[in-house]
């Protein structure tokens, strides 16, 4: 029986190489590792870049790409309860767009919880454990040794599966097929799952 593309990929990212997979496919990428730098110079408490940012680099990986998608945006996620207004995300972006010509998302998680309607978020990874899509939360920033560290609140099984996969602790059925077809993800990645 002949693998699938997805299946011959997968099957060398066992449960311990998957984080050193994914820091070397990140810092391979001179994309995502150029806007991991700006991204740090912020200096801001709690950060990462997260959602398409490292979702879409592995499933461009699985599907045997070497070149990235295009980015919509860049999602830096940071967490600040002490000024968590918008304004302060719009001069973080404008601060980014000066220095680099990425498309820059900034948000900072301690007020997204209003938004969505849940009780306030204690840091980045419990308002990421509350995304649509398991494979969506999950975020790379860039320690002070220029090491990239992972953030993934459910682990990075679901994403080196190859699968989109509903979250349980956000159980919007509807949102998450519109997300899927709106964000055209099977048609452009057409060896995903979904798992709802």
């Amino acid at each position: 029986m002949r693998m699938t593309l997805l299946e011959q990929h997968t099957l060398g990212l066992e449960s311990a190489q998957q984080k050193t997979t994914i820091q070397h496919w990140l810092t391979e990428s001179s994309l995502h590792w150029q806007a991991l730098i700006e991204a740090r110079k912020l200096n801001l408490s709690d950060w990462c870049l997260a959602a398409g940012f490292v979702r879409n680099l592995i499933w461009d990986r699985l599907h045997g790409r070497s070149d990235c998608t295009p980015l919509n945006d860049i999602d830096l996620i940071y967490f600040n309860p002490t000024d968590s207004t918008e304004a302060t995300d719009r001069a973080l972006e404008a601060e980014l767009r000066q220095r680099s010509t990425f498309p820059w998302s900034v948000k900072n998680q301690a007020r997204m919880h209003q938004r969505n309607h849940d009780a306030p978020y204690t840091s980045t990874e419990d308002a990421m454990s509350y995304w649509v899509e398991i494979e969506t939360a999950v975020g790379a920033y860039l320690d002070a040794d220029n090491q990239v560290r992972l953030v993934a609140p459910f682990g990075l099984e679901a994403n080196v599966a190859g699968t989109i996969t509903l979250n349980a602790k956000r159980p919007k059925p509807e949102v998450f097929r519109e997300r899927i077809e709106q964000k055209g993800w099977l048609t452009h990645w057409p060896e995903l799952n979904v798992v709802e």
